[in-house]
């Protein structure tokens, strides 16, 4: 049986009037509801409206700062370091996206690092506002508060699942990547273990070393871990990866591990680069077109229907979303309605 469908613009209302309630002041209320709600669009089910319950939940415990602006570290014109003081880190994020395009139009390129922000949901989320100006982006989020993905060799964990998206225009759709540095993520794991299911494969390890598909290990005690991108096998790419990862946001960023824990968390690396005062768009398009256009032709293997590029599924998922209403998995609104009961708002209507 599907789920019900909700009108795009619905949802965004109905986050943001939750948000509100909850103390947060109305423009970042409006941009934490349309990352969230682009999350679902895109398909990015347990990094979308998945995340507001937990974010009210964190307001509510005075861990989530709803009003201010961050604190500026360092303002030079392609780099910036922000201390977000435990403001929502999808604005912050969605801010520093803004303000490195616009200076990336005159210096061609800025980077902003943000520390102490709070968590900054599907990154995937940010990209069409850079990819839309023309603009090739970069964003890396980690978070020191969690050591859920062992290092290759090891039988414990010391790093997060570390997740980078990029995107870049074409003179089609934009290519959108956005993967983590382990096989899953912990949102995937911690709801594939609540509904007793078992991985597609063996992406975790127990507290003894041995891989398995049981996600249930990471609660046991002692516990297990995610294994990083390469498995047992090949993980040492992940791992290496993962490292690179918290160095250019924890490190560059000047806030992480070796810090007190504060909470949920998100350490941001944002880059953005103007193509125009590179080797100029036009020759940038006619590349990443012709680059595009070959791997689409390249035939698929026996079982596959086509050869995609990153993030066209995302899209093509979007627009009919956006025609048809989002598919909100099924435990994501009732886990909203207490909240909205809470605090006196009314629930958005299906349209399916």
């Amino acid at each position: 049986m599907n789920s019900p469908r909700y009108g795009a613009d619905a949802l965004t209302s109905f986050a943001t009037a939750l948000l509100d309630r909850a103390g947060m002041e109305n423009d970042k209320s409006k941009v934490v509801a349309e990352i969230l709600v682009e999350g679902a669009l895109l398909g990015h089910d347990t990094h979308g409206l998945q995340l507001l319950a937990p974010y009210l939940a964190d307001i509510e415990k005075g861990e989530l700062a709803t009003h201010g602006q961050p604190r500026v570290i360092a303002d030079l014109p392609a780099a910036v370091a922000w201390d977000g003081k435990r403001l929502p880190g999808t604005w912050l994020t969605a801010t520093a996206v803004d303000l490195a395009c616009e200076r990336a139009k005159t210096h061609g390129t800025c980077t902003v690092t943000i520390a102490r922000g709070h968590h900054i949901a599907c990154l995937a989320a940010y990209l069409k506002r850079a990819t839309d100006q023309g603009m090739v982006v970069m964003i890396i989020s980690s978070a020191p508060e969690n050591h859920s993905v062992a290092p290759f060799g090891g039988r414990s964990g010391a790093i997060t699942p570390n997740p980078i998206a990029a995107g870049w225009p074409t003179e089609g759709d934009p290519v959108m990547i956005d993967v983590s540095m382990s096989i899953t993520t912990n949102g995937m794991v911690a709801r594939m273990s609540k509904e007793g299911r078992r991985q597609p494969g063996q992406w975790l390890i127990d507290a003894d070393g041995n891989p398995t598909d049981d996600p249930a290990v990471v609660t046991q005690d002692p516990p297990g871990w995610l294994l990083p991108v390469g498995g047992i096998e090949y993980g040492h790419k992940g791992y290496a990866l993962g490292l690179l990862m918290e160095t250019l946001t924890q490190g560059l960023g000047g806030h992480g591990r070796a810090d007190p824990i504060e909470g949920w968390t998100g350490e941001v690396f944002v880059q953005v680069l103007n193509p125009a005062l590179f080797g100029g768009s036009e020759p940038f398009l006619r590349q990443t077109t012709w680059l595009a256009d070959a791997c689409r032709a390249v035939p698929p293997r026996p079982g596959v229907e086509r050869v995609r590029l990153p993030g066209e599924t995302g899209l093509r998922r979007r627009e009919k979303q956006l025609r048809e209403g989002i598919e909100l998995y099924a435990s994501i609104m009732p886990a909203l309605s207490s909240w909205a009961d809470k605090f006196g708002v009314a629930l958005p209507q299906s349209i399916a």
